[in-house]
């Protein structure tokens, strides 16, 4: 993490009420690319590290005997537990309130770790070391997140696109010009190396995939206003006694943009990074 900035336990409060419903999903096929790829058979454990309210563990559920979600935000946990519980796989799901730091906790080995846009929040050199410890012999460490390099065009979509960039300057006029993030700022961003990191753990073999996104996704006016405050950038709490006014002041950006209510987004493709345990996996 950068040198500047120190995690603390404010990072995602107050936003687990608002993840599930604003953030959008990941692309479809990814549970066939990974199953693919890992070669799973609906055995196994996975454990996923920074797991939120669920949506990356509760979504591949399918592929494993077990599914094990860590995360240090109890809003998220329990939006976790709600997930599992309305996709009917509560009974092979295990929630637990931790830092990956704190790991391994107990919780034995696995077969595939995944961190969906997690790791670049976590002291990362040592979370791989423990990680790839916990790793069965071939095991996985997969790191999962939108594809950022790609133009997503708004052309041919059935409503207003999202305005964006006119929200994150809402965002700015209200909390000043400097990422915010939990208590600190991040003047420069969170970090991006994870192919040293983890090959300086001992993780090999090296694989990328990009599943395919793209797809026209209708989002309601209440559904951008979750997704704002869902980021850790924009969490709720970020605003203080000005939260009234900054989502009065969205709000009507948005009314301004679609009077239905209406917006469209197109699909993001889906990145995926695979690194092996060890060379068995290969």
């Amino acid at each position: 993490m950068a040198a500047d900035w120190e995690w603390d336990d404010s990072l995602f409060s107050g936003t687990a009420a608002y993840y599930r419903r604003g953030r959008l999903p990941y692309a479809p096929g990814l549970a066939d690319v990974l199953a693919g790829v890992l070669r799973l058979d609906g055995r196994g454990r996975l454990v996923d590290v920074g797991c939120g309210p669920g949506t990356l563990a509760v979504g591949l559920a399918d592929l494993f005997g077990e599914i094990v979600g860590v995360d240090p935000d109890g809003g998220m946990i329990a939006e976790a537990g709600r997930a599992a519980a309305e996709a009917g796989v509560a009974w092979k799901a295990r929630w637990v309130r931790a830092r990956a730091e704190d790991l391994p906790a107990g919780l034995g080995t696995f077969t595939v770790a995944t961190f969906g846009q997690s790791f670049h929040w976590m002291d990362r050199g040592p979370v791989a070391a423990t990680m790839r410890g916990m790793l069965r012999p071939g095991g996985a460490l997969v790191h999962i997140s939108d594809l950022k390099t790609e133009t997503r065009s708004v052309e041919g979509l059935p409503h207003p696109a999202v305005p964006g960039a006119a929200v994150d300057a809402l965002v700015g006029r209200y909390l000043g010009p400097v990422r915010r993030a939990g208590r600190g700022v991040l003047p420069h961003g969170t970090p991006d190396d994870e192919a040293a990191v983890l090959a300086r753990a001992g993780f090999s073999g090296l694989q990328r995939h990009v599943v395919p996104g793209g797809q026209a996704l209708e989002r309601t006016r209440d559904e951008v206003v979750a997704q704002v405050f869902s980021m850790s950038s924009s969490a709720p709490h970020l605003f203080g006694a000005r939260r009234a006014g900054f989502e009065a002041d969205l709000l009507r950006l948005l009314r301004e943009v679609s009077p239905s209510g209406l917006f469209s987004e197109r699909q993001p493709s889906t990145e995926v990074f695979v690194w092996w345990r060890d060379r068995t996996g290969l």
